[in-house]
């Protein structure tokens, strides 16, 4: 189960606008009519920024944050964590830098997760829904 995340501070403009782009196409990729459609289009998405230059994580983190405060406000439902983990990939793609997108599992208590991974190997987003408490296993990332 996916816990809803509130970001207390206000992005500055850069990173808020650049987080509304990608949070809006990946909001209508939620939109697709089946779930397999969806999820090929958002892996074929995150490989296809792979020959861009590697992100600092100080950058991905930034358009992490600013992804997870800028939710629009023709969205009423939740946003996922696949939804932010790609808003956060193509946000550093626009923004010219690459970051790779991983999804993972546990199997106690059983759940699906997804994060983003910086080319150094920190995990930025992993830590949601118990991911701390529960270590998230990666079983697939994006290269």
């Amino acid at each position: 189960m996916t816990q809803m995340i509130h970001a207390p501070v206000r992005p500055a403009w850069r990173p808020r606008v650049l987080a509304s782009i990608a949070l809006t196409v990946a909001l209508a990729i939620r939109l697709l009519p089946r779930e397999r459609w969806r999820m090929r289009t958002r892996l074929a998405l995150a490989r296809s920024v792979r020959a861009l230059p590697a992100a600092d994580v100080r950058q991905v983190r930034e358009l992490y944050e600013a992804v997870v405060a800028c939710q629009p406000q023709w969205w009423r439902g939740q946003i996922d964590c696949k939804e932010r983990s790609l808003a956060t990939v193509l946000a550093t793609a626009i923004a010219g830098h690459s970051c790779h997108l991983v999804l993972g599992a546990r199997t106690l208590p059983t759940a699906f997760h997804a994060w983003v991974k910086t080319a150094d190997g920190i995990d930025i987003g992993d830590d949601e829904a118990g991911g701390q408490d529960h270590p998230w296993t990666p079983v697939y990332t994006t290269q």
